[in-house]
């Protein structure tokens, strides 16, 4: 059911973005935090960033043809399949979240070319057998699939959890498969010192709560895969230009050997 009196992340981030479906709570509530946090917008734009240079590097560079980006958020300028499908008009997306507003944004905006397929399941992150399951109907996971997942396992507070999630995910998908993951971090090496506090406010004032975890737990949950270069970094220098200021969100893709 939709509830509109109490901020919600995906219209949250959407409105930290630029975007126009978010109402008066969310906006209150993301000024608020930007005021504990002033670089979370800045954060919101490093994300949507690594996902165009993650998607346009794994289907022009890697020849992925198949994308499982679950969390998806609000749609917005160049989503996953719209980048895929520029560079491979074939290319299969299928997008997983469970916010009602959402799903309905999703069934009207998230249409792709006749060539390839693009599908929305409503479907939960601590799910993944049935994500898996139902996005089966439109991808084929004999083959590789490159799985998203953008600034959502912050969302599963148990950390051992959020990695079952990810091993589970994972095992389904063959070899030459990929993971691009962003997560925010409090290390105070990318700046994420105000990420607790903002994190603690926003979890008494919005749902779905959050967490923040540090650089060793977000590498942990690439275990078993190979990271591509470079690594773990601050996702808005990932593949990025020379200087790229970071932000307290890390980012990596890495490919399943």
């Amino acid at each position: 059911m939709l509830n509109t009196g109490v901020a919600h992340n995906a219209r949250v981030w959407n409105y930290w973005i630029g975007g126009k479906d978010n109402y008066e709570v969310d906006q209150q509530v993301g000024d608020h935090v930007a005021s504990i946090n002033p670089v979370v917008r800045d954060i919101a734009r490093a994300d949507r960033d690594f996902l165009g240079r993650a998607v346009t590097y794994l289907t022009r560079d890697r020849g992925v043809r198949q994308f499982l980006d679950i969390g998806t958020g609000l749609p917005t300028a160049d989503n996953t399949h719209e980048i895929a499908q520029r560079i491979a008009p074939d290319a299969r997306i299928v997008y997983v979240d469970n916010d009602p507003i959402v799903l309905v944004h999703a069934r009207t905006l998230l249409t792709g070319t006749p060539e390839g397929a693009t599908d929305y399941i409503d479907a939960d992150v601590h799910d993944p057998e049935a994500i898996v399951e139902r996005a089966s109907a439109t991808l084929d996971f004999s083959r590789p699939v490159a799985v998203m997942l953008l600034g959502i396992l912050n969302f599963v507070l148990d950390t051992e959890r959020a990695r079952e999630v990810v091993r589970r995910i994972m095992a389904e998908v063959p070899s030459g498969s990929f993971l691009a993951l962003t997560h925010p971090t409090f290390d105070p090496e990318v700046g994420g010192e105000l990420q607790v506090p903002a994190m603690e406010f926003w979890n008494a004032n919005a749902t779905p709560p959050i967490t923040a975890r540090g650089a060793a737990d977000i590498t942990a949950f690439f275990d078993g895969l190979e990271l591509v270069e470079p690594g773990l970094v601050s996702c808005s220098q990932w593949h990025a230009e020379p200087g790229a200021t970071p932000v307290p969100q890390y980012g990596a893709v890495a490919v399943k050997p």
